[in-house]
């Protein structure tokens, strides 16, 4: 039986969202179609909003229902930048952290290449966690920020990021925040009416939902021009007929009462340090997300082990990036100051609503002769190589 311990990258979709979607898939209507079976698609739609809301903290007007996660990033984003820039009155900067989702330092990217925009690359400790100083020091050196952005909690390595305090610090100069709570979401608990961000961003299959379908919550207060162009819809900021039956299988996941992986978690963290007593948990050790267990192990490449765990019957990530077939050393790890050498036997094991004890024994149980194969073959490379 297969154990499915990567989370993170997608949960399961729960069986009340999987029959809540293939019943909404026999809706017949446009939800801005004013005749009565429109009005009755309008009406499911935003009753699933109000779900998503109620999970997040905020006004239904608030949530606006994008393609996934990289979406709803690129609109708060490039949204915001766009916004906080015009004609003889340029605010180029953007604030952002070493280590963030590839959503993020991509399109911080973009609008650095194609835009103009000045990135103000933040340093993280040892543990992963940006720096709270760096950031007043940049607002203390600069008055032309646009932005800033950072992850809730690293995707990667699971440290929790002093958001209430980097807000706090924006607010001041009166600079929007952006947080991606993709990794967040249901993991921790959001209150986006008392955190002051101006927006987030989460995914629905990161919690038992659909993929293809994410939010933005942006406050009312917050202006951005929209990347997409059309029939005004979500307060014209995301235009297009809306995906209400996967709208409403979200609305259920978001519902879904999340449960506390952490028992599972340390299950993990303490059953990989016995058997690999040299293995480096990565991250902070109590500040982190609760279904996030991230090591690093010495002498192997983490894209060895993940193979010989997998032909074993037990999905894993290694948690770095891989373009173009062409696996790449996490930059999240050398942000954090881990050697290449060391990064390269990066492993991520997450949790989710359908882990269980037997799950994480059948992990441990086969992590010590994959690590010893994995091991022996990364010295093998080495002496191949000399």
């Amino acid at each position: 039986m297969a154990v499915y311990l990567d989370h993170a990258a997608t949960t399961p979709m729960l069986g009340e969202s999987i029959a809540a979607y293939t019943s909404a898939l026999g809706i017949v209507g446009n939800p801005s179609s004013i005749h009565s079976q429109g009005q009755n698609a309008k009406r499911l739609l935003e009753e699933a909003r109000e779900a998503v809301a109620a999970s997040l903290g905020c006004d239904p007007i608030e949530v606006v229902f994008t393609s996934g996660g990289t979406e709803s990033i690129n609109l708060a984003i490039k949204g915001l930048y766009w916004a906080r820039n015009s004609p003889g009155n340029r605010r180029p900067r953007i604030l952002v952290p070493l280590g963030e989702h590839h959503a993020t330092v991509d399109t911080v990217e973009w609008l650095e290449r194609y835009e103009g925009a000045i990135l103000e690359w933040l340093p993280l400790d040892s543990l992963g966690r940006v720096s709270v100083g760096a950031v007043a020091d940049a607002f203390a050196a600069h008055d032309d920020i646009a932005l800033v952005s950072l992850l809730m909690a690293n995707n990667e390595v699971g440290t929790l990021q002093p958001v209430e305090q980097v807000v706090a610090i924006a607010s001041a100069h009166g600079v929007p925040v952006h947080a991606d709570a993709v990794s967040s979401y249901h993991r921790l608990p959001i209150d986006f009416a008392a955190s002051g961000l101006a927006a987030l961003s989460v995914s629905a299959h990161k919690i038992g939902g659909p993929l293809g379908i994410g939010a933005l919550v942006l406050a009312r207060s917050t202006t951005v021009v929209p990347l997409i162009h059309g029939g005004g819809q979500q307060r014209d900021v995301r235009s297009g007929t809306q995906d209400a039956p996967a709208a409403i299988a979200f609305g259920v996941a978001a519902q879904h009462p999340p449960v506390s992986l952490a028992p599972l978690r340390d299950r993990i963290i303490d059953g990989v340090r016995a058997a690999v007593p040299d293995a480096v948990l990565r991250g902070d050790p109590i500040d982190r997300l609760d279904n996030n267990a991230h090591f690093t192990f010495p002498g192997c490449e983490g894209d060895s082990l993940l193979f010989l765990l997998d032909v074993s019957g037990v999905s894993v990530s290694t948690g770095s990036a891989c373009r173009a077939g062409i696996p790449e050393v996490s930059h999240v790890l050398r942000a954090m100051g881990v050697s290449d050498a060391d990064a390269r036997g990066a492993l991520r094991m997450t949790l989710g609503h359908s882990s269980t004890e037997a799950d994480v024994d059948a992990f441990l149980a086969a992590l010590p002769a994959a690590y010893a194969r994995a091991r022996r073959a990364g010295f093998a490379d080495r002496d191949v190589n000399e």
